[in-house]
């Protein structure tokens, strides 16, 4: 019999690994001494453990492995979980080279031209929301926040002594040739009343979004760091965009929190 330590030492594992694999029903040690709890295995079971190792390093599951140890290797089997984790590798290889191609961006910006991003921007799905909601159309971008505010102070009077119901406010705002379509409103699951339709936001599988700070006539700023962005990662926008307005309280706008969502597809 082998203790624990040579046993690890012999398979490059941890004794925590080892225990680990224990609770999982892996790898059961051959003797567990009923008293101390000393764990003891049977040379024969390195074939098991290098099996176990083997699969870990290509990045096999714990449910997988197990499914391979307890039904035995069967060429079509671990043909099929191979494809499974090339595609998954693959997938890992693109986010991480486009990871790379963003960092030695910045890195160029930071070290040419002296400059760090004024907003920190993320790729992220956006869930589907439903909205309490009025919807306008703007002429011209002056006319967008005669709109947007008086909107959402109309939907508040009818839905805001509901709990939660302000929680978040969201507008989306789709620009084309007849001006800018507006949709406001806030996250809402209560029933309908008038004065507002139920208008459902889709979730979108990709956005690139940043966090603006203060008063809504920087915002404009903003967003087009948002759009340098997409364009330098490849993207091109996919949808309307959004704006979550995370903290919307002050008067002077000056500590004002608001998230921008652009849904995203490659180029």
């Amino acid at each position: 019999m082998l203790s624990i330590g040579a046993f690890a030492q012999i398979g490059q594992v941890t004794h925590r690994m080892l225990r680990h694999w224990d609770t999982a029903g892996l790898l059961v040690p051959a003797h567990v001494d009923e008293f101390s709890g000393y764990r003891s295995y049977d040379p024969s079971q390195l074939e098991r453990l290098h099996r176990i190792v083997a699969l870990r390093q290509l990045g096999f599951g714990l449910d997988d492995i197990s499914m391979v140890l307890e039904q035995g290797v069967d060429a079509a089997r671990i043909s099929t979980l191979l494809r499974a984790r090339r595609a998954e590798v693959e997938e890992e290889h693109r986010i991480a080279a486009e990871r790379l191609v963003d960092v030695e961006r910045r890195l160029q910006l930071i070290e040419k031209e002296n400059q760090m991003s004024q907003i920190e921007i993320i790729e992220k799905p956006l869930p589907a929301v439903r909205l309490a909601a009025r919807r306008a159309v703007a002429q011209s971008q002056p006319e967008v926040a005669g709109i947007v505010g008086p909107a959402f102070d109309a939907i508040a009077e009818i839905i805001g002594g509901e709990p939660g119901a302000l929680e978040t406010p969201i507008a989306e705002y789709d620009h084309g040739e007849g001006g800018v379509s507006i949709t406001v409103g806030y996250a809402y699951t209560g029933p309908e009343h008038g004065g507002f339709e139920i208008i459902d936001l889709p979730a979108m599988d990709a956005a690139v979004c940043g966090i603006h700070l203060g008063s809504m006539s920087g915002i404009a700023a903003s967003w087009q760091a948002i759009h340098a962005e997409i364009l330098a990662r490849g993207f091109v926008p996919s949808g309307p965009c959004r704006e979550l307005y995370v903290r919307a309280v002050s008067d002077d706008q000056s500590d004002w929190v608001t998230e921008l969502q652009q849904p995203v597809a490659r180029a």
